[in-house]
């Protein structure tokens, strides 16, 4: 399968490192001309290119442009029959996408985080398919989403992840401020929360909450830290800035 990218930025710069581990060909474009050229150093595999040679040598197409710079560039080009489609845009609808990039057919949205470039990371996949199963399922975890509004909902969730790394750092700084040993308290709250959130298989469907009961002795320290920060509002802070994430989409 020849694999074609437009767009090197952050994101798509980490996809293409993470699945260049299954042997895959890939050329890219020169957009962000900096990270093309850097993978291409990196890995023997990829090569450089316009974007209409891109998708001259590509059976699979990743697109991870602007969405801005997408609808302005994509109709310019020249898609093939038989081309698959994977968008890392969740701006852009399913529906125009595939106006943009016809005859070529949309396979889907993918939503991938940076750790997708070490593996084990969560992919979001809106509609889940064997193509991006194929693609991330290797090495990373594959999250099925049914429909664009699921799909807003999982983006909305998924800004929990710096406000949380956020009190591991306020925590870190205090830890810190006690024993003067900043690499040993970085290293012990990673692996506290790493560790308690990766105990139990994936598949366990009350992870969080048989941990969050494991933690909750009453009197114990983190009950009372946690029955601390509720009392002050978390839930509801939380809510009501989910929910504010939620309504940019507008459904």
């Amino acid at each position: 399968m020849r694999m074609g990218v437009l767009g090197t930025g952050t994101i798509a710069t980490a996809v293409v490192r993470g699945i260049m581990r299954d042997g895959y060909q890939i050329v890219v474009s020169e957009r962000s001309r900096t990270n093309a050229q850097a993978l291409s150093q990196e890995f023997q595999a990829i090569s450089v290119a316009p974007n209409q040679k891109v998708l001259d040598q590509s059976d699979v197409v990743i697109l991870g442009l602007m969405p801005d710079v997408a609808r302005a560039e994509l109709p310019e080009l020249r898609f093939q029959e038989g081309q698959a489609v994977v968008s890392l845009m969740a701006e852009v609808p399913e529906a125009e996408l595939s106006l943009l990039v016809a005859p070529a057919r949309v396979d889907g949205i993918a939503i991938p985080f940076p750790a997708i470039a070490q593996g084990g990371s969560p992919v979001l996949c809106c509609p889940s398919s064997p193509l991006m199963q194929e693609l991330f399922g290797s090495r990373n975890h594959v999250i099925p989403v049914n429909t664009a509004t699921d799909l807003e909902a999982f983006l909305s969730a998924q800004a929990i992840l710096s406000p949380a790394v956020t009190q591991l750092v306020l925590a870190r700084d205090w830890l810190t401020s006690k024993t003067g040993d900043v690499a040993v308290a970085e290293r012990f709250l990673r692996l506290l929360v790493g560790g308690g959130l990766l105990s139990a298989p994936l598949n366990h469907e009350s992870a969080l909450d048989d941990l969050l009961d494991a933690l909750g002795t009453p009197g114990g320290f983190n009950a009372e830290l946690r029955d601390y920060l509720l009392e002050r509002g978390m839930k509801q802070q939380i809510d009501e800035g989910l929910d504010k994430l939620f309504s940019r989409f507008g459904t």
